[in-house]
């Protein structure tokens, strides 16, 4: 960051009075400038025993399978942009059940904020940002062409947890990919 987004003035690195990181802040207004994680929410959209994947239309991993998911926007809750992702990459209405994993990817600063649901319909098709979109049962995931390595993880939780109909709230982190992860 250069410039101070509510005066325009240039910005100094620096750690603020009272805080203890260092932050961008206005040499003339003296607005401090936060950098926080973004929040990515996406869902686990379920039609009988099989749920909707999509293979994504746009990097960063072009042709890779992933649930719907993606970046919330300013105003709206997590399960608002859960169902919009899940419309927006799949063109398909999901009602949602209840929040399934929590995972911090401090690295990237993402967080990601996966809900399980029910398809109203089985009718979907790919939206912009998808090739195509099918059904899995558990069994049948794609295991080496998933997108990124927090869906490998929530979809590992899921075929876990589908045979008990157990679906616990998973939290967990997901570390940097060492240099020959290809997940």
């Amino acid at each position: 960051m250069n410039y101070c987004a509510e005066c325009g003035a240039q910005v100094t690195l620096k750690i603020p009075a009272g805080d203890t990181l260092p932050r961008f802040v206005c040499d003339i207004c003296l607005t401090v400038h936060y950098q926080n994680p973004r929040i990515v929410a996406g869902c686990v959209a379920e039609w009988g025993d099989r749920i909707l994947l999509c293979r994504r239309a746009i990097e960063p991993k072009y042709g890779l399978w992933t649930l719907p998911a993606g970046f919330m926007e300013n105003g709206e809750t997590t399960e608002e942009a859960a169902v919009r992702e899940t419309a927006e990459e799949a063109m398909a209405e999901v009602k949602l059940s209840a929040l399934y994993a929590v995972f911090s990817i401090p690295h990237i600063s993402q967080v990601y904020m996966i809900f399980r649901g029910k398809l109203l319909t089985p009718d979907f098709k790919p939206g912009a940002e998808s090739l195509e979109v099918a059904l899995f049962h558990p069994d049948e995931f794609p295991w080496e062409r998933l997108a990124f390595r927090v869906m490998h993880e929530t979809l590992r939780r899921y075929a876990a947890d589908k045979p008990s109909g157990t679906f616990p709230v998973h939290l967990g982190m997901i570390q940097p990919p060492e240099k020959t992860d290809a997940l």
